[in-house]
Order: C-alpha cells, then sequence, then structure tokens
C-alpha cells in the first residue's frame, strides 16, 4: 500500500488476536511496518515474528530484501521488533537505527553481533530524496521509544495508534465513531500513566515545528484526513479533562453490595449527569478503564472476604492505580458480615496512588431503608461534586 512518493505500507493485520499482554482486543489489531524507496532502502519497524512472512512478501514486491540499507526500530517491543533477526539474516548489510536504550534493548534480546547505529533527537539521516529525522520519546511507552519523520510523515511508533484490524488502511477508510473508541482504549490502557511526558513531548513537537500531513503509528489505521483530531483527543486526555460522568465498579457476593450500588447510581442520575455500572466478573477491565478517561469521578464497591476485599475488585485496584488517572473524585463503598475490611483496603491502596478520596460508606449484612438512603444520597452529592468542578 503506497502512503507517501516512495512510501509503503508493508505490515500485517492480526484479526484474530483477542488479548494483547491482558488488553482486551475484540477488533484485532494491526502491526504497521513502513518501507522507504530512495538512494537507500529502508525499513521501519518489522512486525511480529509469527507475520514475517507476510513482511517479507510485502517487502520483496516493491525492493528485494537483500537490498534493505537501513532497518529502522523505534520500539524494541517485540511485536514491533519481533521479525528482525531473520530479517538481517538476509538483509546482511543492512545497519540497524535505534536510540541509545534501544540499542541496549536490541542487543539483549538478539544478540551483541548487532550492526546498530544509535540516534538522539535532531539526529538526520539522507537517504537520497528524502531525509529522515529521529525524535527520542523515552517512556512512550517505553524507555528505548523513538519516533521516525520525513517530508510531513511522522512515524510514531506505539504512540497515536489503536488496537484495530481493518480493510481500510487510513482513518477515513474507516468508522470514526469505532476509530476514536478505540483510540481512547488504547490511550486509557497504555499510556495513560504517562499523561505527563506526553504533554512535554507534544509541547516539543510544537517547538520543533515538524508540519505533519500524515501520522503512520505502528497499530491501527494512518491518520492522513485530519492528523490533528488525534493530536488533539491526546492533549484532551493527557490534560486530564473530564465529562460530567460517574463511572461505578463493583462486585458482590450475596448482592448486598449490588443494591447498594444501584442505589447510588439512582443518586447521580437524579442530578442529570452520565452514569455507567460495570460490574467486575461481567466486565472486562480494559473497557472499564476506557470509560474512566473522561469520567469525574470513580465509585468502586466490594464485599469483605476474608477481611479484605474481593478478589476481582482487588486486581481492579492495583490496576487502575498503576495507571495513575487524573482529576477524578474516588468514593468506596461495600458491606460485609461480621467483620469488614475491603472498603478499609480499598481506601489505602488509592490513597498509595495518590487519589482524591471523596467519601466512604459501608453496610453490615443487608442494608436498610435509611442506609440505602444514605447510598443514594452520596451518588447524589458526588454528582453534584462533579458539577461543581466543571463549573
Amino acid at each position: 500500500m503506497k502512503i507517501d512518493e516512495g512510501i509503503f505500507w508493508v505490515g500485517a493485520i492480526d484479526w484474530d488476536i483477542r488479548d494483547f499482554h491482558g488488553y482486551l482486543t475484540r477488533r484485532g489489531t494491526t502491526y504497521n511496518a513502513y518501507l522507504i524507496k530512495d538512494e537507500k532502502k529502508v525499513l521501519i519497524d518489522t512486525v511480529k515474528y509469527n507475520f514475517y512472512e507476510e513482511l517479507i512478501k510485502k517487502i520483496n514486491e516493491i525492493t528485494n530484501v537483500e537490498e534493505l540499507d537501513y532497518i529502522i526500530i523505534n520500539h524494541v517491543e517485540v511485536d514491533h521488533s519481533g521479525s528482525l533477526s531473520r530479517i538481517i539474516e538476509r538483509a546482511k548489510r543492512a545497519k540497524i537505527i535505534a536510540s541509545k536504550r534501544g540499542e541496549e534493548g536490541l542487543r539483549k534480546y538478539y544478540g551483541e553481533n548487532l550492526n546498530i547505529e544509535v540516534v538522539k533527537t535532531g539526529d538526520q539521516l539522507n537517504i537520497g530524496k528524502r531525509t529522515l529525522t529521529f525524535i527520542e520519546a523515552p517512556m512512550l511507552h517505553w524507555p528505548d521509544s523513538m519516533f521516525t519523520y520525513t517530508d510531513g510523515i511522522l512515524m510514531p511508533n506505539d504512540a497515536f495508534g489503536q488496537h484495530l484490524a481493518s480493510s481500510g488502511r487510513y482513518d477515513d477508510e474507516v468508522d470514526e465513531e469505532v476509530l476514536m473508541e478505540e483510540a481512547a482504549k488504547y490511550y486509557a490502557n497504555i499510556l495513560m500513566p504517562l499523561s505527563d511526558l506526553i504533554i512535554r513531548k507534544l509541547q516539543e513537537l510544537e517547538k520543533i515545528n515538524l508540519p505533519i500531513k500524515i501520522i503512520a503509528p505502528s497499530h491501527g489505521v494512518i491518520w492522513r484526513s485530519n492528523p490533528s483530531k488525534i493530536i488533539n483527543a491526546y492533549k484532551k486526555w493527557s490534560e486530564g479533562m473530564v465529562k460530567e460522568k460517574l463511572i461505578l465498579v463493583y462486585d458482590t457476593m450475596w448482592r448486598s453490595t449490588e443494591i447498594m450500588a444501584r442505589k447510588i447510581a439512582e443518586g447521580a442520575i437524579s442530578q442529570g449527569i452520565e452514569v455507567k455500572v460495570f460490574k467486575l466478573r461481567a466486565s472486562d477491565a480494559t473497557d472499564i478503564v476506557t470509560e474512566i478517561l473522561d469520567a469525574g469521578a470513580v465509585v468502586v464497591g466490594s464485599p469483605t472476604i476474608n477481611n479484605s476485599m474481593f478478589p476481582t475488585v482487588s486486581a481492579f485496584m492495583n490496576y487502575i492505580v498503576g495507571l495513575k488517572p487524573k482529576r477524578k473524585i474516588w468514593a468506596f463503598f461495600g458491606s460485609y458480615g461480621w467483620g469488614g475490611g475491603a472498603v478499609a483496603q480499598m481506601m489505602e491502596v488509592a490513597k498509595r496512588g495518590g487519589f482524591h478520596i471523596y467519601e466512604n460508606l459501608e453496610v453490615k449484612y443487608a442494608p436498610t431503608d435509611e442506609e440505602l438512603r444514605r447510598c443514594f444520597d452520596l451518588g447524589k452529592r458526588i454528582a453534584q461534586e462533579i458539577k461543581s468542578i466543571k463549573a
């Protein structure tokens, strides 16, 4: 697939994958690699190892793989570098280009004898009519990450991507609602803990003033019709912009916590805000976190079992604390039999994560009418608090 003069998409579509190291990928994904045919032949990233034959076939339709002069590895993770060792068996003259941390990772994965040239931000590589510029992007999302740029085309590897398998290669060839949903899911579950770094990187890109007409990430579709759409979305997400929206997450044993959850949700709904409720054993954390991305408040409920959080709630709390969502109001509730513990544990985890805890509520056995009124009032107050923050 030609994406610009002398630049081709030579990646692979993974229609079948449904789990990407714990990330739910209902719509599959792609592993995007790019070939530049100029006076020098340059491959930018490879594909996951089991798609190596597809990559070779596509390269050979454009040029012989043996004629590659450079292989640029923007990111060492094996969904992008997994075919490297087999490629260099055939492209024996090719020099590998990577960041300093990229060099360390590549030698660890594929051996000390690799022919690697290390680059840093601002370094350039002339390949004929085109010049490639490199921009280091450490921790977006690995320490080794970097971007490659040429003539209005930004190839940022895992930034601006989505896990989305599609017959269309471009943003204007897929459903926009689906595209932005998958882009938000990707940001929320992979890049959200790096929001402060993303803000700085976006500011750096603005400062160096590189015109961007196409963004070609390493997962999902290529942004050609409106690359500013995803850049603006990243600005919004990284700054923690929120809506009048409450996400309620819970699990339950004998329905006491569930009854409380429903009443808290009713209280919030009564104030006219958007409310979404997720029972953990009926939902996937990937989807929940996507909804949390732009929520003003998150309310989490757990019954107590063995003086502790319910297992699904414990797993969720550990996951969400690591993602470090910004500008959220947090509240916790639950029920217990002869002894509590779940609510205190949830709050302890939240405090370690630096979360702003608004309130908590815990009841013994089944909630009474009075306790349900308190649940309703809690939801109502949180909704009002969201509105006051938004105002």
